[in-house]
């Protein structure tokens, strides 16, 4: 999502917000034909999907704010109503939402609302300039669709690297036939936070793209909690060089479960329900209870590994969908992946840990069940350190899994680019925000496609895939943002049942604005 292309194509007459200024528009002379985000084809798959009646109708307001992280930590950031995360938003399957965005934000700033992981009708889908325009400044926009399938989502803008602010709340779809057993239900949003701290995400961008060729190698750049970044939580050595010299950019951090280097972006606080460890969450329940904890990573460039102290988690989804339980220690979680899982509790205190994968920090916040005090912020508990669970271990439950069918269409979907220059791209191309449907991946409705993610890179790619959930592998579990490694290859399958023009994205959120972003579009 390059930021000056967003301006660019913004300052041509298409400020209005709505999908309708896009049904015309076909992208260079030899882009195929393409179905509207609001035509027929769209309209007519969504009136199949599966409705109760029942219709929500709630504002967000896109504003500044100041906010409390904690321990006197304050902030001024862009929020939802002046909340961090924003108000959680519950439903049950098939509703209908009705959703006005008020954009308050300053310097006549646009955004949207991306609906991230809800297979929902193509024109709703919040992503700038694919199927609407931003939401300018002074304006509203209402998003109407139908959320047909339970799970774990969540919210958040798709305009620049607005992402890595405090714009996004969870969206959870419950199951009115839930399956599971538990007596609780705790929704915990995972984040790394610059803004307001340390400078703001554009400022981070910026930086980033200088490119290695513009850092200052071999500088002090110890970081606000005195440590130095590019240290390792998984046992690797610091990077020699100690440093960048730069405020953001953290070249030393690498991680073993990550393949190499971690992140891009050195963060002062790790996040959890928007509380720093100092100072943390906390959920209140009863020994012997048996919660479900619903763990979103809201994060901007930071994957986590997330445990609970003292006791084993059973992972029962991913991305919303069901998977064959599997017990673990820990998990890791990558930007714009959720995970569902089930503990009972015992009785006292205990820190629910997400260390920030490779960046030798953490975030915290606390299970009581019990008298006792507040683990200490710098807790790393042993299962931390214990069996991990990756997706790569999941298998999709029985009534989700894709059935077996030829495979119609494959793509080969190669992850390119690098750090010295920052110029991440999809088959060696940049998104182009000016010409959004150049350069298409091709479907057509009805199509079993598969997606082959080469990762060509020697960075780690969370890929996500608007409108729809794929499936790993033959058998793994349904997936709408994934992990790819470097110099590995993910193959994600998935049937062309939503129709409409979806992008296709790197969930870091200034690895997709320096352009790993493409558009998947169904032919007419």
């Amino acid at each position: 999502m390059n930021s000056m292309n967003r301006r660019a194509f913004l300052s041509t007459g298409l400020g209005v917000a709505g999908a309708g200024l896009l049904a015309a528009c076909t992208g260079s002379g030899s882009t195929p034909a393409l179905i509207s985000p609001s035509g027929p084809a769209v309209v007519a798959a969504d009136k199949k999907r599966t409705r109760n009646g029942t219709t929500h109708e709630l504002t967000l307001t896109a504003e500044q704010a100041l906010l409390d992280l904690g321990s006197g930590v304050t902030v001024r950031t862009w929020a939802f109503g002046g909340r961090l995360p924003g108000r959680e938003l519950r439903v049950s399957a098939g509703d209908s939402l009705a959703v006005t965005l008020s954009n308050r934000l300053p310097n006549r700033t646009a955004t949207s609302v991306h609906w991230h992981g809800i297979a929902l009708r193509n024109d709703m889908d919040g992503a700038p300039p694919a199927t609407q325009s931003a939401v300018p400044s002074g304006r509203t926009y209402t998003y109407r669709f139908t959320a047909d399938t339970a799970g774990t989502y969540f919210f958040h803008p798709h305009v620049g690297v607005q992402l890595d602010r405090g714009l996004y709340a969870p969206l959870i779809v419950e199951d009115p036939t839930e399956p599971l057993s538990y007596d609780e239900d705790w929704v915990v949003v995972l984040d790394d936070w610059l803004d307001g701290a340390t400078g703001t995400p554009d400022d981070a961008y910026a930086e980033l793209r200088e490119g290695m060729g513009g850092m200052r190698m071999g500088e002090d750049s110890t970081g606000p909690s005195g440590h130095r970044p590019g240290g390792s939580d998984t046992g690797d050595s610091p990077s020699p060089s100690g440093g960048t010299g730069m405020r953001f950019s953290p070249m030393g951090a690498r991680s073993r479960l990550l393949g190499g280097h971690a992140g891009d972006v050195r963060y002062p606080y790790h996040l959890i329900n928007g509380r720093i460890p100092a100072d943390p969450a906390v959920f209140r329940g009863r020994p012997g209870s048996r919660v479900r904890l619903r763990l979103i990573n809201a994060g901007g460039d930071t994957a986590y590994r997330v445990a609970l102290g003292g006791h084993r988690l059973t992972v029962t989804h991913t991305d919303g969908f069901p998977v064959r339980h599997r017990r673990a220690d820990a998990l890791l979680i990558g930007m714009g992946e959720r995970y569902d899982v089930l503990a009972t509790l015992d009785d006292g205190v205990f820190p629910l840990v997400a260390a920030a994968e490779g960046k030798n920090a953490t975030g915290m916040a606390v299970i009581r069940t019990g008298s006792g005090s507040t683990p200490r912020a710098t807790v790393r508990p042993a299962e931390l350190d214990g069996m991990i669970v990756l997706a790569s271990h999941l298998s999709a439950s029985d009534d989700v899994r894709l059935t077996s069918r030829r495979v119609d269409r494959v793509h080969r979907i190669e992850l390119t680019g690098g750090m010295m220059t920052y110029n991440w791209a999809v088959n060696g191309r940049r998104f182009d925000m000016n010409d959004p449907t150049a350069h298409p991946i091709t479907v057509e409705a009805g199509q079993r496609v598969r997606l082959d993610f080469v990762n060509t890179t020697t960075m780690w790619h969370p890929m996500h895939l608007h409108g729809h959930t794929y499936q790993l592998g033959d058998g793994g579990p349904r997936k709408d943002t994934a992990i790819v490694l470097p110099r590995e290859t993910v193959s994600a399958h998935f049937d062309a049942d939503n129709p409409g023009r979806w992008m296709l994205h790197c969930h870091n959120a200034y690895h997709g604005e320096a352009g790993m972003m493409a558009l998947v579009a169904y032919r007419a």
